[in-house]
């Protein structure tokens, strides 16, 4: 009995530690990339990305860096292929990008799925600062988004 209850508390505390953990993303630097299915450029190469696209970067190693995109999928690219500047990737039809975190604000633009759009700063309210590639800002929904 005691040795369950330990058990649970280990659970409980490692999935607590788990959740508080920051993702570290970046984007593709480069006006392409290749992805590949093992560090290596000898490995086969399984997608071509574009420039901005956000990358959640899981594991780091000298030249290659293991990535998931917003589909889930895990790859290998160059490290020297990505950027520190963070984007997010729309994932809704259309999200609409407001002048201030707040739905009843008036709208700075809308954008489209899948459009890249640089990541400025989150808020704890569930918003997200955005600057589209033609200078607007604003603010959307974090739920509309990835790569947060």
């Amino acid at each position: 009995m005691k040795s369950s209850v330990a058990l649970t508390l280990f659970i409980a505390l490692a999935t607590a530690a788990g959740s508080a953990h920051a993702l570290n993303y970046a984007s593709v630097a480069d006006s392409s990339a290749i992805l590949y299915d093992a560090p290596s450029l000898k490995a086969n190469k399984i997608f071509v990305v574009n420039r901005y696209l956000p990358l959640e970067q899981v594991v780091s190693l000298d030249d290659w860096v293991k990535v998931r995109d917003s589909s889930g999928s895990l790859a290998w690219i160059e490290k020297r292929a990505l950027s520190k500047k963070r984007f997010v990737a729309v994932m809704v039809p259309l999200a609409v990008v407001h002048q201030t975190a707040d739905s009843g604000a008036p709208v700075a633009f809308n954008a489209r799925q899948q459009v890249a759009l640089e990541w400025l700063e989150s808020s704890d309210n569930g918003w997200i600062k955005v600057r589209h590639l033609d200078g607007m800002t604003g603010y959307v929904r974090a739920t509309e988004v990835w790569g947060d």
